[in-house]
């Protein structure tokens, strides 16, 4: 008979092999990438979870109802969105044990972001787009061939140890 600590990942019960059943991974949500009829459903879908975070965690004053308006608040809403579906309705991970709390305090940390003064007392008011200012376009140009940043050859910032693990790949003949 053989010891059981010989193969201690005998101990653990094995997944269940991937089937085709289980459909697609799940795509990150990109709202300009979705197709029309997909963006609406996605969006009917955000707004019932809206609706219910308004009402769970009493955020009614700090998430306006035309919060669908603003596309800021919409991609803070997303965020939240997916990773509360991650957290709550994903797979049980080992190390995640705070992963509720964790998403929790990501919510506290994001509500700033969802209040609009604009639209405190109710009625939404679109915020004005800022005209560019006058020559923007060519400073940004300018910019673009003449900074450092955008113009200093390419170097990584730990050059001997890229060029090392490159000749552990690829040793001299």
């Amino acid at each position: 008979m053989s010891d059981p600590l010989d193969d201690p990942a005998a101990l653990w019960p094995a997944l269940p092999a991937p089937t085709a059943e289980a459909g697609p991974e799940p795509r990150r949500w990109v709202w300009e990438a979705m197709d029309p009829p997909e963006r609406r459903q996605r969006l009917r879908e955000l707004a019932q979870w809206v609706d219910w975070l308004r009402r769970t965690f009493e955020l009614h004053n700090q998430i306006p109802s035309c919060w669908y308006r603003h596309p800021p608040v919409v991609e803070h809403l997303t965020a939240l969105y997916t990773g509360w579906v991650r957290t709550y309705a994903g797979e049980e991970a080992p190390g995640r044990e705070l992963a509720e709390a964790d998403w929790i305090n990501t919510l506290h940390a994001f509500t700033p972001r969802l209040q609009l003064a604009a639209c405190a007392t109710g009625a939404h008011e679109p915020l004005p787009v800022p005209p560019p200012p006058p020559g923007a376009q060519e400073d940004f140009e300018t910019y673009l061939v003449t900074s450092g940043a955008t113009t200093a050859p390419a170097r990584h910032p730990a050059e001997a140890e890229a060029t090392r693990a490159a000749l552990e790949t690829d040793p001299p003949l």
